[in-house]
This record gives structure tokens, C-alpha cells and sequence, in this order.
């Protein structure tokens, strides 16, 4: 007897490698996606102007970030004693105006530069719902606590998303030849407004990219969403939340994402980072043992190996975390 209902999910029709670079971008499961990718070692950004949550925030990041459109104090608000950007997280908010600018600034530089070449990007919707700013009727990424009132709140359509975003993919596509999109849903639940309205936003979300799919070959639906949801189905695999997935469940994506995106070169080259990632973080009870030290000498010589064998790879905190423990002849003599 099966008790449980099993998400088979075909092989992607491109791989994800360590030379790509990759940009991750929308809701915060994105975060988990880019934390797995980042200790990795591959070539990542994720969020330059932090959490986005609904579509049309993301489509004006990317089209801001490709027009390499710069911010202005007359592009900040001030409240609560802080000076703020609608369309990026309270991470950018401080007391002093221009350091808000300065940071929001770089991080339109450094995004356009990184997205100027990326050829693979993880979109993940979070929610269709959005706020509306009255005095400038713009949709904002992050209401900063502003009280609700000032704000006018609705439920995107699917036209509007597959509109807005598509137009966005086709301008990065003339660029990047080789561009690759993969959307996913958040399999994060938003009950704020309550359970009914989130699920007709993950619907709305999913039938939107559903026609981006369709109507464009280089952009493909990856589903987490269905994984969590569909697949696990079952509260053990939630934080105490029971909102957001708990590591678990999280490790069980990735597991999928990763046989679905990753040639069987790229999962070994996983396998022997992660290897060195453990012994790197092994702390012996005996440091000094010639046991111990030979296995951090094993270890470093690994390191060497690879980054022999991959140019492109970069294992500098590994090293150091592994030289740390070395132990020379005269110290042990002592």
C-alpha cells in the first residue's frame, strides 16, 4: 500500500552547472534555493533589492536594475524616523537619507553588472496580492509598516503578471542567448488575509506562469510548490509556524532540484564539496593526534585536487578552516 502521493518530475531540458551564473530573485523560499546553491559554490546573487514577494515588484527590479535606473532622495519617504524605499526591504532603511541612497545605488550597479551576463534565473512568486500606494498609485514592495490606510489592496489578474514579466524575460533573452528562467511557487503559505485568499493568489500565480510556459521556450515551472503541498502533505514537515517548511522539507526540494538540473558531473562535484565541508567543520577531541592531522592533511590535498581539476572553483574558506587546525612539528614538540 502507497500512502502517500508521489511527484514524479521530468528532467529539465538544460542544466544548471557551477560556470553558470545564477541570480535568484522574489519570495523569501528563494533564500532557501540560493543558500543551497551559495555553499555550493556556485556563482550566485539573490535579492539585490531584497525580499519581493508579488510579480509586479519583480518585474520593476529587473527593469530597473536593466536600465540601470538610479535612486533619488525624491525616490525615498521617511517614517518612524527612517528613510525608506517601496520597492526594497527595511534592510536598505536607515536614519541618514544618503546612506540609503548609497547602498540602494550599489546595489543597482552591482546587479546590473552581475545580470549583464547571468544565463540562469530562479523566479519565485510568493504571492499575487499587492498594495497600492494611494498618493502615487504605485504597487509597493514593502509597505514598511506605513498603516494601512494610506494603501489600496487587490488581487493581481493573470494578464497583468504574464504581461509585466513576459515583457521583461524577452528584453533579458535578446541579451543572454543562452538565458534559461525557472519559476517557482512558494510553497509558504500568506494567511493573513486569510486561507481562501491565499490559495486563489497561489492559483492566480500558478496559472500565470502556467501561459509564461507556454509562450515562451526558455522559461520553465519548477514545482515546489506541489512538492511541499501535494507530495510531503503533511504538518511534520513544517516549522512551529505551520506556515513556513521546515529544513526537511527544504532538504527535499532541493533533492529534487537538483536531479532534475544537475548533470551527474555536477552532482559528483556536489558530493566532494559537501565532503570537504564536513571535515572542514570536524573538531576532533584529540587536535594534536597524528590521527587528526593527517586527516586534515587529506583533506587540503582534496582541496588542491579540485580547484586542479575546476578552474572555476574557489574553496578559500574551506582551506582556512581546515588550516586552522594544522598543528606544525615544533608546536607539537612543545
Amino acid at each position: 500500500m502507497n500512502f502517500r502521493t508521489t511527484l514524479y518530475i521530468p528532467t529539465a531540458p538544460f542544466s544548471i552547472a557551477h560556470e553558470d551564473r545564477l541570480m535568484c530573485i522574489g519570495s523569501c523560499f528563494a533564500d532557501n534555493i540560493s543558500t543551497k546553491l551559495e555553499k555550493l559554490h556556485f556563482k550566485n546573487m539573490l535579492n539585490p533589492f531584497g525580499i519581493l514577494y508579488n510579480p509586479v515588484s519583480i518585474y520593476k527590479t529587473l527593469n530597473r536594475i536593466l536600465n540601470q535606473q538610479f535612486y533619488t532622495k525624491n525616490d525615498l519617504f521617511q517614517h518612524n524616523g527612517h528613510w525608506h524605499s517601496f520597492d526594497h526591504h527595511s534592510q536598505f532603511s536607515h536614519q541618514d537619507y544618503k546612506i540609503v541612497i548609497e547602498q540602494i545605488n550599489a546595489a543597482v550597479q552591482q546587479s546590473f553588472e552581475w545580470l549583464d551576463t547571468a544565463n540562469r534565473l530562479i523566479i519565485t512568486l510568493g504571492t499575487a496580492h499587492v498594495y497600492q500606494f494611494i498618493e502615487t498609485d504605485k504597487i509597493v514592495a514593502n509597505c514598511h509598516k506605513v498603516p494601512s490606510k494610506h494603501f489600496n489592496h487587490f488581487l493581481l489578474r493573470t494578464g497583468q503578471i504574464c504581461d509585466s514579466l513576459s515583457s521583461i524575460l524577452n528584453v533579458l533573452k535578446k541579451k543572454i542567448a543562452d538565458l534559461e528562467v525557472i519559476f517557482t511557487v512558494s510553497p509558504i503559505r500568506h494567511i493573513r488575509l486569510g486561507m481562501m485568499e491565499n490559495q486563489r493568489s497561489k492559483a492566480t500565480l500558478l496559472l500565470a506562469i502556467h501561459q509564461l510556459v507556454e509562450q515562451l521556450d526558455f522559461v520553465h515551472y519548477f514545482p515546489a510548490y506541489e512538492l511541499v503541498l501535494d507530495d510531503l502533505r503533511d504538518y511534520r514537515f513544517y516549522k512551529a509556524d505551520m506556515i513556513h517548511p521546515n529544513s526537511q522539507a527544504i532538504d527535499y526540494v532541493w533533492e529534487h532540484f537538483s536531479n532534475t538540473h544537475f548533470e551527474k558531473e555536477t552532482l559528483e562535484l556536489n558530493h566532494k564539496i559537501e565532503a570537504i565541508q564536513q571535515a572542514s567543520q570536524h573538531r576532533s577531541f584529540h587536535p594534536s593526534s597524528d590521527q587528526h592531522q593527517q586527516f586534515l592533511h587529506k583533506y587540503l590535498g582534496r582541496i588542491d585536487a579540485l580547484e586542479a581539476q575546476y578552474s572555476f572553483l574557489k574553496l578559500d574558506v574551506e582551506r582556512v578552516q581546515l588550516g586552522q587546525q594544522l598543528i606544525n612539528s615544533s608546536d607539537k614538540m612543545t
